[in-house]
């Protein structure tokens, strides 16, 4: 199968594989979800089969929106999809990020990433794709950053910069 992602070449914004995106490094939006829960967030472990950063932590969900699939449509069905999570509690736009990475193997993270927030009333169980998905936990703030300052290659690039550069957007 074949993702078209949207993408900006020559200033213009085109649906463009998703694999080229990343080999080519052209920015691109994104969207990542942070679910958070009495002072906690929820972390994924990327499936060890990702095509980058397998294995790696991340926040608790990461993607790239469909061609003319809304941010908010996007945030809401990856949650589901990834995490087998589905909820009413409002999905809070914190703002946009621009950032890129080297994400290993020749391939590069370049995205304009609008950030959520879910705030959940209390800590759920998720049900992940293993596919996507390889494991999950609930950490607090502070143990995240001491966790990532101590092993920082166990996490994604993406989680690193925003816990380093945007804390007050995903908290």
């Amino acid at each position: 199968m074949t993702d078209l992602i949207p993408a900006w070449i020559d200033g213009e914004l085109v649906p463009v594989e998703k694999l080229r995106v990343h080999r080519e490094g052209l920015r691109h939006k994104a969207v990542s979800v942070f679910v958070n829960a009495g002072g906690e967030t929820l972390i994924q472990k990327r499936a060890a089969a990702k095509y980058h950063t397998p294995g790696l932590w991340a926040n608790a969900c990461c993607t790239h929106p469909h061609w003319r699939e809304t941010p908010d449509a996007c945030a809401r069905r990856r949650l589901r999809e990834e995490l087998g999570l589905s909820t009413d509690a409002p999905f809070v736009h914190r703002g946009q990020v621009t950032y890129r990475a080297d994400v290993g193997q020749g391939l590069t993270e370049h995205e304009s990433v609008e950030i959520y927030t879910v705030d959940l009333p209390r800590k759920v169980t998720p049900h992940p794709d293993p596919a996507e998905v390889g494991d999950t936990r609930w950490m607090g703030w502070d143990a995240l950053e001491r966790e990532i300052a101590a092993r920082p290659d166990a996490f994604t690039p993406w989680l690193r910069i925003y816990l380093a550069d945007h804390r007050a957007l995903v908290t």
